[in-house]
């Protein structure tokens, strides 16, 4: 890993929340129109989003 690149981290939606400033439904809704990084299943009931996606998501959008 270089030194310009961040450590892989797991969000779970609050924190993808307030990354994003987006809300629950938006992100659900991208992420079924594939808009958005799908979230990895951490366990049975658990769901988390890999930081670099969200990251990438994010340096790759255009501004307004």
């Amino acid at each position: 890993m270089s030194d310009t690149q961040t450590p892989r981290m797991f969000l779970r939606l609050p924190e993808v929340l307030t990354i994003t400033g987006l809300s629950r439904s938006t992100i659900y809704k991208w992420v079924n129109e594939g808009d958005f990084p799908k979230p990895k299943q951490l366990g049975p009931r658990a769901i988390a989003w890999d930081s670099n996606e969200i990251a990438t998501w994010s340096e790759n959008r255009p501004s307004i």
